[in-house]
């Protein structure tokens, strides 16, 4: 439970950081407060009322906080993984960054949407366990779905699975309608939500994929 579990007292907190990571002298301390903010948002998605509350005080939170309530309602419908977590570093931000902007250039597909697609799916690589639906690697793909816009490279390779997910997604029609591409990746439309809505904010708060990629990763295990 955060220290603070009161709407306005959360607003408080969540703006803080965020004036923190605008400010932070070193990256541990940006990653103090990337984590503070994670632990809060995560909180509030197990507490919809409370977030329904936030989001009223602070329309600019809206993004993260609903975003965090639609994954939440997903992962209390999906089983929970079964087999041992395996989890390992993302490659290096930097990297990550120059890959989806690879993959725009190339499919058409804005980064942004990739960077929020690998985030949602495998906390940009750090989670390495296949899914209950047999979806694999830092964009989930399932098989037969990877032999079709996988362009011949490896599922588990973060560059090939980025380079895959936008030619999947343009095929799709992600360069027209980012809703009816995102509906064919996930059918769900909890996804879909929280895939734009963080892909919303990175496109408008300038530490938000920063923020996003010190964020720890939590598997939900039998």
């Amino acid at each position: 439970m955060p220290a603070v579990t009161t709407p306005p007292a959360i607003v408080q907190q969540l703006h803080a950081d965020e004036r923190g990571l605008a400010t932070a002298a070193s990256a541990a301390a940006f990653a103090r407060f990337a984590r503070d903010r994670q632990l809060l948002l995560r909180w509030l998605g197990r507490h919809p009322a409370v977030g329904a509350e936030v989001m009223k005080l602070a329309p600019n939170e809206r993004d993260d906080v609903q975003a965090r309530i639609d994954l939440q309602t997903l992962a209390n419908g999906t089983p929970p993984l079964k087999a041992r977590p395996r989890i390992g570093p993302a490659a290096p931000e930097a990297k990550l960054r120059a890959w989806y902007g690879e993959a725009q250039r190339r499919f058409g597909i804005r980064w942004q949407l990739l960077a929020a697609i690998n985030l949602v799916e495998s906390g940009f690589g750090k989670v390495r366990n296949t899914s209950v639906a047999g979806a694999q690697g830092p964009m989930q793909f399932e098989p037969a779905t990877w032999r079709a816009y996988g362009l011949g490279g490896d599922v588990h390779d973060p560059h090939d699975a980025i380079l895959g997910a936008a030619n999947y997604l343009r095929a799709s029609g992600g360069r027209t309608d980012e809703r009816r591409a995102l509906l064919h990746y996930n059918h769900s439309r909890l996804y879909m939500d929280a895939v734009l809505r963080y892909a919303h904010r990175i496109a408008t708060v300038r530490t938000s994929f920063a923020e996003y990629y010190d964020w720890r990763v939590f598997v939900r295990t039998a």
